[in-house]
């Protein structure tokens, strides 16, 4: 077999263009199904790539059925059931209410930031936070009658905070673990370029919302007294914090909206079941798409794809200062393929703590680079957990584009860590500590 494996990329390729191609074209990246598109690129693997078909299948179907991407697809589930169920009973209506009430218009983008920020630093996920705050944050914006693209950006960029901050994130956590530092060291690492990432986004979100107010005839003075209905998003996120599993949590908190639409009245047994039922297909594109680019992502790496990638940047890396750079391009390529933040640190992970002992770097600061440049391509992707599932929340109210466009968060924390690369640094002699 040739060494040259550029090759087993195509596939990816031919996903990503047809995707991006399409969405751009339209205007709409949502308009040709997300599962349509990857399963040609899965076709296109099965076509070129030299192995017996069964074989072929078995890694397919192995990628599939990978424990972390089955895990990611019954949250799908249980998030759609459980914004679907909340907001049957009022829920969604309740804490906008109270939102609207208690946070002047002008402050609700910085607020979304702030509160996401330390919801998904308390629980270490970005996806628990997204799915424990979409719905109110979609609620907020069609009923405030600010942008949704804003709201909903702002809560994206707080929620990708956390998931490189935390000290119970997964990619905290790989990145830790892979290079061999303490997480201490690490969280002064990421605090010094995502803190004034986070004031620039704040500064961005106050000016952005300073001139907004409510719509004429629309007020929010008083907010009525059933107060109960918070009872299912604030059972999630203090579960979450205690640490229980995020889908445990979305399974409690559909029982517990459950048992408040019986109070209630507003459900029979049947249509609760329909309500959750309807919640589970919400999300039937992205359970379809998130397994199928399991399956794909497995059979580029089976084939060589993936080490092809680690081998091609190592060979670009001639500096201490390139290496930064290549670790930094090399988890966001390794990412693009893969679609996992987590994963594409756990792949990255030995050959980064390879070139940071060769080129001694401080440990913590490539756990930092790792983590950083991981979070940055899984907040942009199209195809990735955050965004698919957040844009899901707003029934097609909000593109992708405009998403993008109101990530300042992102943007932020990218050009804070490119002007930290291009400033001079210390702590080059040494491969551990800062």
């Amino acid at each position: 077999m040739s060494k040259n494996k550029f090759y087993t990329l195509i596939p990816l390729f031919v996903f990503i263009a047809i995707f991006l191609g399409t969405g751009i074209y339209l205007g709409d990246f949502y308009q040709l199904p997300s599962p349509v598109a990857i399963a040609l690129g899965i076709m296109v693997a099965f076509l070129i790539y030299r192995a017996p078909v069964p074989k072929k299948v078995d890694h397919f179907i192995a990628g599939c059925g990978d424990p972390k991407i089955i895990t990611m697809c019954i949250i799908y589930l249980l998030a759609g059931a459980f914004a679907t169920v909340t907001k049957a009973i009022g829920g969604v209506d309740m804490m906008v209410n109270i939102g609207l009430t208690y946070i002047p218009v002008r402050y609700l983008a910085a607020g979304i930031f702030m509160i996401s920020c330390f919801l998904s630093v308390s629980i270490g996920t970005s996806v628990g936070s997204i799915v424990a705050l979409g719905p109110i944050v979609v609620g907020l914006a069609e009923q405030s009658g600010i942008s949704m693209a804003l709201l909903c950006g702002a809560l994206l960029g707080g929620s990708m905070f956390g998931d490189n901050l935390s000290f119970i994130s997964d990619t905290t956590i790989a990145a830790t673990q892979t290079l061999g530092c303490e997480m201490k060291d690490k969280f002064k690492a990421n605090f010094k370029l995502v803190f004034p990432a986070a004031l620039i986004t704040l500064l961005i979100l106050f000016w952005s919302g300073r001139n907004e107010v409510l719509p004429e005839g629309l007020s929010m003075a008083t907010v009525p007294n059933n107060y109960w209905l918070m009872v299912p998003y604030l059972l999630i996120i203090v579960l979450a914090i205690l640490g229980v599993q995020v889908f445990i949590a979305l399974l409690l908190g559909i029982l517990v909206a459950g048992a408040i639409g019986f109070v209630q009245g507003d459900f029979t047994v049947i249509s609760y079941t329909k309500e959750i039922y309807s919640g589970f297909t919400s999300m039937t594109e992205i359970f379809l798409l998130s397994m199928l680019t399991g399956g794909l992502a497995y059979m580029v790496e089976k084939q060589g794809g993936i080490d092809w990638i680690l081998s091609q940047m190592k060979k670009r890396i001639r500096s201490a200062k390139s290496a930064q750079w290549g670790i930094g391009l090399l988890v966001g390529a390794v990412n693009f393929a893969v679609a996992n933040n987590t994963v594409s640190i756990l792949v990255s992970g030995s050959l980064a703590k390879d070139i940071a002992t060769e080129y001694h770097l401080p440990r913590p600061r490539v756990a930092s680079i790792l983590d950083l440049f991981a979070c940055i391509v899984q907040g942009i992707l199209p195809y990735g957990a955050q965004v698919l599932i957040l844009l899901s929340f707003t029934n097609t109210q909000l593109g992708y584009m405009a998403l993008f466009q109101n990530s300042y968060y992102i943007f932020a924390v990218l050009a804070v860590t490119v002007l930290y690369f291009l400033l001079p640094q210390k702590n080059y002699g040494r491969d551990t500590g800062y």
